[in-house]
């Protein structure tokens, strides 16, 4: 006779069952029921570029297809890495050997994971982990997930949404095993010089700890081009690039990771061992958009026009626009006393989806980020709102 036991669940690590739920998540619930209830809303809060991926990237990828597929090349063909190489050169002037400072990845959010759990170590005491404050949620939830302490450095407005390295102490740095950055900036749309990289560059060199460099929107700005942590030097630099923002190209989950070839050659380890790879025919569309520039340029004036329109009207009403100088976003603090939640809240309801920037970080208290991914017609209508509600 089987004895029938007390049910006892299988372990889950506390990393894990700790984590909060994703903050899109919660906003896109809300979204929804408003939306079931009949109401039209404007959504402004993902960052999921919604204009039309270019047509010959799409005719590029089916007829790419094969009749019979194989394993895809785990590290990136070799065109795909020669055409990423290549844009290195034109865009930052910078030279990058594509066989051993790059790797082709599945957009950027699977390779910053991969990134800490190469160098998240605990038995060398280089398990802090420094990322920005406001900023994309995911820096901290994979350092977290690899065993990293997070401490937050605060981009405030008067410091040019750059944080303030010369703050941190000798003794913490040698703890640090990576610092992150992320200009143009998400949520605050700064810009940083590229004084800011060569000193994040020399710390990291000088204290041995990795300089990660998110340059997702760096395709996208006003003006002169935004420099890149490349720049700087590969030495203990890796750089993170994808197409999601650039070439409208977020579903395709397409980038590159680029940098010191030590890291690199240990991200290969890991990759082989994963069995992560992007489909080929995938990869033959990607090759296609770093090998041109003219469909980034036509993507760059649509945000510029957006930023421009949707900007423009919050400050004439009061708001206090700040940052917004790149990337695809609008930074702002609501016009008189109203806070903003309540504020993103009464827009909901009007028909606007905005997110509150302390959804970012304790630092984006007080701040809304608008993310300018409608279509123009539809931000054409969101400025009607604006003008009409505040």
């Amino acid at each position: 006779m089987i004895e029938r036991a007390i049910h006892q669940p299988g372990p889950l690590r506390e990393a894990v069952t700790g984590l909060p739920a994703y903050e899109f998540h919660q906003l896109a619930e809300k979204r929804r029921a408003l939306q079931e209830a009949g109401h039209e809303i404007i959504d402004f809060t993902v960052g999921e570029p919604r204009e039309e991926t270019p047509e010959f990237l799409r005719r590029t990828l089916t007829e790419a297809i094969p009749k019979r597929t194989s394993y895809p090349p785990t590290f990136g063909t070799p065109a795909l890495r020669n055409a990423a190489a290549d844009w290195m050169k034109r865009r930052f002037q910078v030279d990058v050997d594509p066989e051993t400072e790059l790797i082709a990845t599945n957009g950027s959010k699977e390779a910053l994971y991969h990134v800490h759990e190469v160098v998240v170590s605990k038995e060398t005491q280089r398990d802090l982990v420094w990322v920005p404050d406001p900023a994309y949620p995911v820096y901290a939830t994979a350092a977290q997930l690899a065993g990293a302490e997070v401490r937050r450095l605060p981009l405030e407005e008067e410091n040019g949404f750059l944080p303030d390295l010369a703050s941190i102490e000798k003794e913490d740095w040698a703890r640090t095993s990576v610092l992150w950055i992320n200009y143009p900036n998400n949520p605050t749309g700064a810009r940083a010089p590229i004084s800011f990289f060569d000193e994040a560059a020399v710390l990291a060199r000088r204290h041995g700890f990795w300089l990660a460099s998110d340059e997702a929107y760096v395709d996208l700005y006003e003006g002169e081009p935004v420099p890149g942590a490349a720049q700087a030097g590969l030495d203990n630099v890796v750089v993170f690039q994808t197409l999601s923002k650039r070439s409208a190209m977020a579903g395709f989950r397409s980038g590159f990771l680029a940098g010191d070839a030590r890291l690199v050659a240990a991200l290969k380890k890991v990759r082989t061992s994963q069995g992560v790879a992007t489909p080929e025919f995938i990869q033959a569309a990607a090759t296609a958009a770093w090998s041109e520039d003219a469909h980034a340029e036509t993507l760059r004036q649509a945000y510029s026009r957006k930023r421009n329109l949707l900007s423009g009207v919050l400050t004439d009403k009061g708001a206090h626009v700040a940052g917004s100088e790149a990337g695809f976003f609008v930074y702002f603090r609501p016009p008189g006393a109203e806070d903003a939640e309540s504020f993103a809240e009464r827009l909901l309801e009007e028909g606007l989806a905005l997110v509150p920037a302390s959804r970012f970080g304790e630092t984006g208290q007080g701040w809304i980020r608008m993310a300018l991914v409608p279509t123009e017609e539809e931000c054409g209508r969101a400025a009607e709102i604006l003008r009409r509600v505040l």
